[in-house]
C-alpha cells in the first residue's frame, strides 16, 4: 500500500463510502488508499461494501460502550494500531469526544449535507438537515467537507458545493440530490487533496495549494 492510509468511519448504508471506493477504483484518490472501514453498528451495509472492495472492516458498536468517550478511545486505539493517517467521517452518526481530535488534529474530514454554517451542529444529521432547509424556505442548499474539531460541524471548511432547491422537493428527494450532486463529488476530492499534501490550515481558513 502506498501513500497515506485512510480509515472511513460509518454507521449505516455507506453511500459516501461507496463514492470513495468508486473514486479510488478510478484512480481519483491520489497519494493515499483506504486501509480500513470502521462501523459504529454491527451488520451495517457499509461493511459489506468494504468487504466487496477487499478492505478490512471493524466494528466499535456504540451499544458496547458506556458512553461516547469510551467508544472514542476504543476507536482511537484501533486507528493508531492500524497506523492511520487520515480519518474520514462518512455518515458516522455519533459525536466523538476530544480524544479523537487530539489524536488526529486537522486529520479528520467530515461531509455535512448543508452549506455550513446553515443547518449544522448537534442534532443536525441525515434527513433532519433537509427537513430544516425546506422548513426555513431557503432556495439553495448543498454540502460541505470540513476538518473536524471539538465543535460539532464547526471545523475549517475545505470544500463546498451548492444545490438548488426545487418547489416540489421533499426531504427525501433533496437528500438524494445533495448526495449525487455535491457529497459524492466533494468528499473524494477533499480526501485526494489531503493525501496529496495540498491542504494547509490557517485558523479557520483552508488553503488549497496548486
Amino acid at each position: 500500500m502506498s501513500g497515506k492510509r485512510i480509515a472511513v468511519l460509518v454507521s449505516g448504508g455507506g453511500t459516501n463510502l461507496q463514492a470513495l471506493l468508486d473514486a479510488q477504483a478510478l484512480g481519483e484518490i491520489r497519494g493515499g488508499e483506504i486501509a480500513a472501514v470502521l462501523s459504529s453498528k454491527e451488520g451495517a451495509y457499509a461493511l459489506k461494501r468494504a468487504a466487496k472492495a477487499g478492505i478490512p472492516g471493524y466494528v466499535a458498536a456504540r451499544k458496547s460502550f458506556p458512553d461516547n468517550r469510551a467508544m472514542t478511545r476504543a476507536i482511537v486505539d484501533r486507528l493508531q494500531t492500524l497506523d492511520i493517517d487520515l480519518v474520514v467521517l462518512a455518515g458516522f452518526l455519533h459525536i466523538l469526544t476530544e480524544e479523537m481530535v487530539q489524536a488526529y488534529p486537522n486529520r479528520i474530514l467530515n461531509v455535512h449535507p448543508a452549506l455550513i454554517p446553515s443547518f449544522c451542529g448537534a442534532g443536525c444529521y441525515g434527513l433532519h438537515v433537509h427537513e430544516k432547509a425546506l422548513a426555513y424556505g431557503v432556495k439553495v442548499t448543498g454540502a460541505t467537507v470540513h476538518f473536524v474539531t471539538e465543535e460539532p460541524d464547526g471545523g475549517p471548511i475545505v470544500l463546498q458545493k451548492a444545490v438548488d432547491i426545487r418547489e416540489d422537493d421533499t426531504p427525501e428527494t433533496l437528500q438524494r440530490r445533495v448526495m449525487e450532486e455535491a457529497e459524492w463529488q466533494l468528499l473524494p476530492r477533499a480526501v485526494s487533496l489531503f493525501c496529496e499534501d495540498r491542504l494547509s490550515v490557517e485558523g479557520r481558513l483552508v488553503r488549497i495549494r496548486d
